[in-house]
Order: C-alpha cells, then sequence, then structure tokens
C-alpha cells in the first residue's frame, strides 16, 4: 500500500511539474513595439522611397527547439501608413491605394516556420503564411532571423511582394512607370 502512495504521489508531482515545464514553453513572447518596426521600400520613378506603419500589433509564439510547432501573426493599422507626408498619407489611404476605409488591416498568419537548411541551429529560418492586404490572401515565403539581444529576441525579415497583386494602385495608378510593381516588406520585432 505503501509504494502505491509512493508512486501515485511521485506521478502526480511529475505530472505538475511537466504543467509547469509546459506553460513555461508555450508561454507567448511579448513584442516589444516601441523597438520594433514594418516598414515598407518601393522604388517611385525608379527613387528607392520607405514608408513605415506606425500600429501593428504581433502574437508570437516561438520556440527555437521546435520551430516547427511555433506560432506568429502580425496585424498591421493600414490608416497607421507613414510616408512622412500628410498629404501623401492622405492620398494612399484612398480606394484607389490601400482603400482604408473599407480595409483598414492587413494581416500575416504563419502556417510553417522550418529551420533553414545549413544554417548555424537557431538563426536562420523559412517561414510561410498567409499575407492579406486589401481583402485578398495570397501564399507567401521569406526567410527570417533570429537573434538574442540581452534577454529579448529579435526576428529580422524582409518580404518581396508585388503591388498589383493585392491592387495596390488601381485606375491610372496600374502603370508601373510611376510606382514599381515591386514591394518589399521589412519587419524587425524585439519580444520579451
Amino acid at each position: 500500500m505503501t509504494s502505491t502512495r509512493f508512486l501515485l504521489r511521485t506521478t502526480v508531482v511529475g505530472l505538475v511539474a511537466l504543467g509547469a515545464t509546459w506553460s513555461a514553453i508555450a508561454t507567448p513572447l511579448k513584442p516589444d513595439l516601441a523597438k520594433s518596426n514594418v516598414t515598407i521600400v518601393f522604388k517611385q520613378m525608379n527613387v528607392p522611397v520607405e514608408a513605415k506603419f506606425k500600429q501593428f500589433t504581433a502574437q508570437i509564439d516561438f520556440d527555437s527547439a521546435q520551430p516547427q510547432a511555433s506560432k506568429a501573426s502580425v496585424d498591421i493599422a493600414i490608416p497607421s501608413f507613414d510616408l512622412g507626408d500628410p498629404e501623401y498619407n492622405k492620398e494612399v489611404l484612398k480606394k484607389e491605394w490601400f482603400n482604408a476605409q473599407q480595409f483598414a488591416k492587413a494581416s500575416f498568419v504563419a502556417s510553417s516556420i522550418k529551420a533553414s537548411a545549413g544554417a548555424p541551429a537557431g538563426s536562420k529560418y523559412d517561414v510561410s503564411g498567409k499575407l492579406t492586404i486589401k481583402g485578398k490572401t495570397t501564399d507567401v515565403s521569406f526567410p527570417l532571423s533570429v537573434k538574442k539581444e540581452g534577454s529579448a529576441q529579435v526576428f529580422d525579415g524582409s518580404l518581396p511582394i508585388k503591388r498589383l497583386t493585392y491592387n495596390i494602385g488601381e485606375g491610372e495608378w496600374k502603370d508601373t512607370s510611376m510606382v514599381a510593381d515591386e514591394i518589399i516588406i521589412k519587419f524587425h520585432l524585439v519580444a520579451n
């Protein structure tokens, strides 16, 4: 009878410890939005232009030991788009461009995160997922680098897209001689 109680007590203690360990692993990271940024780079009349989104949220549940079990999503507030000039900002929120009144949010949800072949362990990953802009959702993939800075993890990536795929620039703005079709979305996310 004593050995049965010991076995039962050991099993309960083991399950509690396992639950505590699992909670520590499964705890999502908290993004530090003050140190993070999402920008885009494009060419206007063949001159590089960089703009940023001032408001976004990120959910990151990342485990470098099991990247395939990791989850990530980012929501961007389209009305927070900033080209550095109030008149330009107002223009790009119109129907022909982002149509921010109807589509106030762009989002990315990862469906797969895998360690990159040949990269040092825990530093480079291949990410795939769904990108939704202006109501259009497509499958996208991009490389991701991860590094530690003190107690924080830093996620950096660049995602090239074509603006016309998402109807960004309708009517006369479909002409890519003024604003190039190629856009690079860059992100730098710092999380604890």
